[in-house]
């Protein structure tokens, strides 16, 4: 198994068990660019240099500065820093450097999605921790709650939400990262502007009849990234000296008028076909309506390859 990122007590009131946090995502994308002169094709460097050496000598290189030279520093007054040693960070006193505390328990569907940030995977310490870990987990699953506490990493506190995954065969936890209200914009100064308009009972209509017709079941798998796909075609023409593969398809021109009853009646009476201005049909994408419920709440994450790598401070 990976390397934990954190490891320390879930403790709500009197009961305490040891966890252990892995990561729930990793990055799959392989395709990395580097920056390259133009001019020789070489390949381009940084370098940290003292700011001095390029105030005084702007065209000259500075002289490199080694890595154990560099510490963290806070700038208290223009231009004046005091310096911070990486130990003087493992010592701060955070009490959720070590244990997450549960303040409160919420709803599920009160976790709204703009708050949450990045899932984790939560596994009891040891066997030991087991019992107590899987009361907590089937509390949590029965009543439909997430535990809120705070949570100390990556140079930073956090708000952490637990939950339960849904799969009682793994019997696992799932942990939120969550924003902080000031670091929400507020939504009022981006739709202040947006104009009022009476809804057409009609279009309304059809427009229900459109969703229902394409509503599925959420299947993660089948969302791909197709820019990388696109990246990698451009290299292997590059490689091969064949032509540039580029986006035939012709973009919207901005402030085209749509009559919005005739695009809903095409697209409800032509099963999602939608008709382009030259008359040529675009594939029609058949998807399985579903009858169960809709699920309230956060989608929580099923288990995957995690990743173990520790964020630097």
């Amino acid at each position: 198994m990976a390397r934990p990122y954190w490891s320390g007590q879930i403790q709500i009131s009197l009961v305490s068990f040891g966890v252990k946090l892995f990561v729930a995502t990793e990055a799959k994308s392989e395709i990395r660019f580097h920056q390259i002169s133009r001019k020789t094709g070489e390949r381009v460097r940084h370098q940290k240099v003292a700011a001095s050496s390029l105030d005084e000598n702007p065209t000259e290189v500075g002289e490199a500065i080694e890595k154990n030279e560099i510490v963290k520093g806070y700038e208290y007054r223009k231009g004046e820093y005091v310096t911070i040693e990486p130990k003087e960070l493992e010592e701060l006193r955070v009490p959720s450097k070590h244990s997450i505390e549960v303040s409160q328990f919420v709803d599920l569907n009160e976790l709204e999605p703009e708050y949450m940030e990045k899932p984790y995977f939560i596994v009891p310490e040891d066997a030991v921790q087991a019992e107590a870990y899987a009361v907590v987990r089937a509390a949590l699953k029965k009543t439909k709650k997430a535990a809120l506490g705070k949570i100390a990493f990556g140079g930073r506190e956090h708000v952490f939400a637990i939950t339960a995954d849904e799969d009682d065969k793994l019997g696992g936890m799932m942990g939120y990262t969550m924003r902080y209200q000031e670091e929400l914009r507020d939504p009022a100064e981006y739709f202040k502007d947006i104009k009022k308009v009476a809804v057409n009972e009609d279009s309304l209509e059809l427009a229900m009849e459109l969703i229902k017709r394409k509503a599925a079941k959420f299947d993660p798998s089948k969302f791909k990234d197709q820019y990388e796909a696109a990246v990698r075609e451009l290299v292997e023409a590059k490689i091969k000296h064949a032509p540039i593969p580029k986006d035939e398809v012709e973009a919207p021109r901005r402030g085209q008028v749509v009559n919005l009853m005739d695009a809903l009646r095409k697209s409800v009476g032509g099963n999602g076909a939608a008709e382009s201005e030259s008359g040529k049909k675009k594939p029609s994408t058949s998807v399985k309506s579903t009858a169960s419920k809709e699920k309230k709440g956060i989608s929580l994450v099923k288990p995957a390859k995690a990743s173990g790598k520790r964020k630097s401070a």
